[in-house]
């Protein structure tokens, strides 16, 4: 494990340096929060008791969505990983001391928690400081944000599953562009980073809530919300267990097969 977390470590730090870029993210994400709200205030208005969630509730969702949009990204910074797959640069990694799988795993997380920590701040403070009704509320329950940080930390490590499954496909595609652009429309609605998952059609939804997307941002955000509450809580944090060992499972039974296949250029 010390390997893994220095790896961590080392991601994580270098992440810290893109300032410019950030400030840039940070600037988009308020707009957009904004823009989503208004036109969610307008839709309350013309018939408030047709929805799934208050509208408290859903201004709750779509800010901290903005505040820990990179954390929830499939598609995200991980140019080193697609680089060395596409360039052959991968033999290297392959003779370092580590599995490969977890190394991946460990890097790709680093950056998405690098990027959140220096977004998530800003964001938050003005998320607090908008005036009523468009201001972000803090869960008055301390189990609600428990099990929010719980729920938040298995959605991460269920994105990154997923994308490491992403990771290993390009071994077998001579190009990321398109592997990358189906990834992120796919991931994006079906986690409810479009509209947020109650709001789908019923019969949609039914079968939405059994996919693996369902354990991505639309559980912490639904439990951070208050949304769902008590054992429905309790159940969305095992079915998120389920997801991930399923698809750490499934990953690194696919990167054995990958790598027994692997030729380098020149090897």
């Amino acid at each position: 494990m010390k390997m893994y977390l220095s790896v961590f470590r080392i991601r994580f730090i270098n992440s810290l340096q893109y300032r410019v870029v950030t400030f840039g993210a940070i600037i988009t994400r308020f707009m957009w929060g904004v823009m989503e709200i208004l036109a969610y205030t307008m839709l309350y208005r013309t018939a408030s008791t047709a929805f799934p969630m208050e509208f408290s509730q859903t201004v709750s969702y779509i800010w901290m969505q903005q505040i820990l949009i990179v954390l929830f990204s499939v598609v995200f910074a991980d140019g080193e990983i697609y680089t060395s797959i596409g360039d052959g640069s991968i033999a290297y990694e392959l003779v370092r001391p580590m599995d490969l799988y977890g190394r991946w795993f460990c890097q790709s997380a680093a950056n998405r928690v690098a990027f959140t920590m220096i977004n998530c701040l800003p964001a938050l403070l003005v998320a607090l400081i908008m005036p009523k009704p468009y201001r972000m509320s803090l869960p008055t329950d301390p189990g609600q944000l428990f099990l929010f940080l719980i729920s938040l930390v298995l959605a991460l490590c269920v994105v990154v599953a997923f994308a490491m499954l992403m990771y290993i496909s390009l071994f077998y595609t001579l190009s990321q562009r398109g592997v990358r652009i189906m990834v992120t429309a796919l991931t994006t609605f079906l986690s409810g980073g479009v509209i947020p998952l109650p709001f789908f059609p019923a019969p949609v939804l039914a079968v939405v809530k059994l996919l693996p997307f369902a354990a991505m941002q639309n559980m912490p955000l639904l439990i951070y919300s208050g949304n769902i509450a008590g054992l429905e809580t309790i159940k969305g944090i095992v079915f998120q267990i389920f997801w991930l060992a399923a698809l750490f499972f499934i990953g690194q039974l696919c990167m054995n097969i990958a790598l027994k296949r692997v030729v380098v250029q020149g090897g």
